[in-house]
């Protein structure tokens, strides 16, 4: 929301007139930050011939880096038909006109693009506004004039091609963004294009129509290309990675659209699409998952092992379900009520502001995110091979052995439409850190409990056989190659399926009753990871969730129309 105060702060006036708005007077003044009107009030003599005020004058703002852009007017795009004789008589009062293009902000954190009409008494008034706007749209540099585009034409109910041509392509081109559109004809076709093929240097920024595999794709083509022209080996854990300098965009058309719902506030196409006209950068945090110094994949948003793993390695047997594979997947993968046994190690996080419990939200201009950590060495690595206990700490690492129904490591709030808090409310997008989420084996009843309450605004940690911590490296070793023991096989909840282990009382491979690892919707080949958090390593267009979603409207702009000494009034 644009404060008047903002406006005192920066009174640099570019112009100053009296335009007609809608066959009414209004002020307008523009200035560096923020083109404003208002109705100039009109006095009217009542019965007793006293003069009052009858109509309220209303303010209005927009900032200018929010402006999309700004045209002449035609006479077609004035009025509508049904005053067309009002408009004619006006046209020929005022004939002179410039509408402005700008972003509107309505409910659930969308954004549209509406349009003012101004019409001025001459035409070098009309031209100079347009001029001096154009310039003060010139100067900010973060806006994108070049893109590149790939769009997934079978993602979601494929209709990614068909969004981008109706409700993306014509805001680009109102806004003198120039698009390359590379439509994908197979799975890591973007990837494989952006590692190899694509020339980054002449394009500002990379968008992707698609769902989350889709930014997946885009991600990892641009991350590699990135450490690949600096000369940095992925496959090192322990490497730090150089940050991507194009921004990526996204616009949602696909099954889940999580990371977008969770960096804007809403899965809708224009206002993503605006995001990216006005420049907007927001950074975000990106896990690195090795197995044994061998890179498997980068990660922004879940890493799941257990419950969420199930589910996905269910789910792809279903594709031809559609999106609803997940809904019955989900139920199936609850009814089988599997757990794992494996110890996770990590480092937790250091010098932060935040914690896992806080309920401060990561928002538009997080203080967490922007919160610099002092230096510190964390590559203190566990020694390996020793017996150790349930909990210990070794170079500021803590181990915890268990049975685990599921292991999550949550890099953002992960909120979706069904969740609109999230698996972790409180993760932070740009803070360096994961939240690392244990569900400690329980029963069936229990583990309900905590999965509704990712749909409510209860805490779904207040469970005894739920702990969570914030981390920046985290390992995870299954019990593998070990035989289970006859007191192991005779307990109830252990369950690969709908049915026990064995159907006798002897030895089988423990092996059987592993789990994979969901990784932002895709399955890792290996259970044993490593997984390593590198601090704002992308860029995306976007701000975060805003917290308010009031129009700009203002209640007082004397200070704005007071004119300065030195200051040159432009007025019809």
């Amino acid at each position: 929301m644009i404060r008047p105060s903002d406006i005192m702060d920066k009174p640099d006036r570019l112009l100053s007139s009296k335009l007609f708005l809608k066959r009414r007077q209004v002020e307008v003044v523009l200035n560096r930050s923020v083109l404003a009107w208002k109705g100039v009030e009109r006095n009217s003599k009542g019965k007793s011939g006293i003069s009052n005020i009858s109509e309220t004058a209303h303010s209005h703002a927009v900032l200018v880096c929010e402006i999309v852009a700004v045209r002449k007017t035609g006479e077609d795009d004035t009025e509508t038909r049904r005053s067309q004789k009002k408009a004619k008589q006006h046209s020929e009062l005022y004939p002179y006109a410039f509408t402005v293009s700008y972003v509107r902000r309505t409910l659930q954190h969308q954004w549209r693009c509406s349009d003012v009409t101004l019409h001025c008494t001459n035409q070098a008034l009309c031209e100079q506004y347009i001029q001096v706007i154009n310039e003060q749209l010139s100067l900010l540099s973060n806006r994108p004039k070049s893109l590149l585009v790939y769009i997934n034409p079978y993602g979601g109910k494929r209709r990614g091609k068909r969004i981008y041509e109706q409700k993306v392509a014509p805001l680009f081109r109102h806004a003198c963004i120039k698009a390359d559109v590379i439509v994908t004809e197979c799975a890591n076709h973007a990837r494989d294009h952006l590692k190899t093929e694509a020339s980054l240097d002449k394009y500002d920024g990379v968008v992707c129509v698609g769902g989350d595999g889709m930014f997946s794709e885009i991600l990892h083509g641009l991350v590699t290309r990135t450490q690949t022209d600096n000369g940095v080996d992925e496959n090192q854990s322990d490497a730090d990675l150089v940050p991507c300098s194009l921004r990526i965009g996204i616009i949602p058309a696909g099954s889940t659209d999580c990371i977008c719902f969770a960096t804007v506030g809403t899965n809708d196409p224009v206002t993503s699409a605006l995001h990216i006209i006005v420049g907007d950068s927001q950074p975000m945090d990106v896990c690195s998952v090795h197995h044994s110094n061998i890179f498997l994949r980068y990660s922004v948003s879940l890493l799941g092992y257990g419950f969420y793993g199930d589910v996905l390695t269910d789910s792809e047997r279903k594709r031809w379900l559609g999106p609803a594979r997940y809904d019955l997947s989900g139920v199936k993968t609850f009814l089988s009520h599997n757990y794992y046994e494996g110890t996770i190690s990590f480092l937790p996080a250091e010098d932060i502001m935040g914690n896992p419990r806080d309920k401060l939200q990561c928002r538009a201009g997080c203080r967490v995110c922007q919160h610099k950590p002092s230096l510190k060495d964390t590559h203190c690595e566990m020694s390996e091979g020793k017996e150790k206990s349930d909990k210990v700490r070794s170079c500021g690492w803590s181990e915890i052995r268990g049975k685990f129904i599921a292991i999550n490591a949550a890099s953002m709030s992960c909120a979706c439409p069904r969740s609109p808090k999230g698996l972790s409310p409180s993760a932070h997008l740009a803070d360096g850190t994961t939240d690392l989420i244990l569900v400690r084996k329980c029963s069936r009843l229990d583990f309900l409990r905590h999965l509704l309450r990712h749909t409510t605004k209860e805490d779904q940690f207040d469970h005894s056989f739920v702990e969570v911590h914030r981390v920046q490296k985290f390992r995870f070793q299954p019990r593998c190659h070990e035989l289970l023991s006859l007191e192991d096989l005779s307990e109830p909840q252990k369950k690969t399926g709908f049915s026990p282990i064995c159907s006798t009382a002897t030895t089988c491979n423990y092996t059987s009753a592993r789990s994979n690892w969901n990784c932002d919707g895709e399955i890792l080949p290996h259970a044993a990871i490593q997984v390593s958090v590198q601090r704002q390593l992308i860029r995306l267009f976007a701000r975060g969730i805003e917290e308010q979603q009031t129009p700009c409207v203002f209640e007082d702009f004397c200070t704005l129309w007071t004119p300065e000494q030195g200051t040159h009034l432009s007025v019809d």
